[in-house]
């Protein structure tokens, strides 16, 4: 009777480890659960602020037609450990615009914690600390750093949400407009619905300093994905289809220049121009002849070591 239950205590033992190294499928359906076309509304309206001589800015809105898609998965089959999904933005049915991505970890133990000013530090995590857990890393649209926030995907009565705060650079609608804060703390918050998802944002705009972290103001946002006709994103599927091999590239000399430092600071401008135009006139460039990848990647490199501090 022993051999029987020392078989069924190891065949229990290596179920756990497996369950510790695997996603759940509800994990993965739901990150995959925000793919698809979409019109997007962007709402967001400043609610609190601690002095009471604080101007509110004027609400934010805004909308538009995304394609968001799996660009790149890794792991056992069924259950990838890493998920890579695009942003597209579509203007006037015809008009592509390279949008924001995010990679999905499982259980990753490794991020880049914003600091200020445009730079970064790596922070590392234990694996208890990130058991079960996904890390949704986010990227400008010249695949630059943003945030990292680590969470576990919730799946209960009906719902499919996963949520994490984190330190963020000002958002693309502010960075050009106001110096007033240099940190926003974003909670994010995304569910998944039949119909699409919901990105709903409960933020602070920090101002930071070395005496400490001051709230300016806090800020409500929600931007609803609604699942639309896939003929809206065709012209996205055909501009990815012939830019793909060059942002693939861009994105893997980022990944190796990522995951050698300890820590990242980007420049603003160099001689006037900014990394996202430089990558995108690269890019048409590249469009231009037969595709090298070898040569590509030295020359993005060349772009993008310029603008590292």
């Amino acid at each position: 009777m022993r051999l029987p239950l020392v078989l069924a205590a190891l065949l229990l033992l290596i179920g756990k480890l497996l369950a510790q190294t695997t996603p759940r499928s509800e994990d993965v359906a739901a990150i995959k659960g925000q793919c698809g076309c979409h019109e997007v509304n962007f709402l967001y309206a400043e609610t609190f602020a601690p002095e009471k001589a604080y101007v509110f800015k004027d609400r934010y809105t805004a909308k538009g037609t995304e394609w968001v898609f799996v660009e790149e998965e890794s792991g056992p089959a069924g259950q990838p450990t890493k998920i890579v999904i695009q942003h597209l933005l579509v203007i006037s049915d015809s008009m592509v615009i390279k949008h924001w991505r995010e990679d999905w970890l499982y259980q990753n133990t490794s991020l880049l914690k914003f600091d200020q000013n445009a730079s970064w530090k790596r922070e590392n995590l234990s694996t208890t600390q990130v058991k079960g857990q996904w890390t949704q890393k986010v990227f400008e649209v010249d695949d630059s750093p943003r945030y990292e926030g680590s969470a576990t995907w919730i799946h209960v009565d009906g719902r499919h949400y996963w949520e994490s705060t984190v330190d963020a650079p000002l958002p693309r609608r502010e960075y050009t407009k106001r110096t007033d804060y240099n940190v926003m703390r974003r909670t994010n918050h995304h569910e998944i619905r039949p119909d699409g998802y919901v990105h709903e944002q409960d933020n602070d705009k920090i101002i930071r300093s070395e005496t400490g972290d001051q709230l300016l103001v806090s800020e409500k946002g929600v931007n609803t994905y609604k699942r639309t006709d896939d003929k809206k994103c065709q012209a996205a599927n055909y501009w990815w289809a012939n830019n793909r091999a060059y942002w693939a590239d861009v994105r893997a000399v980022w990944n190796e220049i990522l995951s050698s430092r300890d820590a990242v600071a980007i420049k603003g401008q160099v001689k006037g121009s900014v990394l996202s135009r430089e990558l995108d006139e690269l890019a048409a460039t590249a469009q231009k002849s037969d595709y090298n990848t070898v040569t590509s990647r030295q020359l993005i490199r060349q772009t993008i070591e310029k603008f590292l501090k």
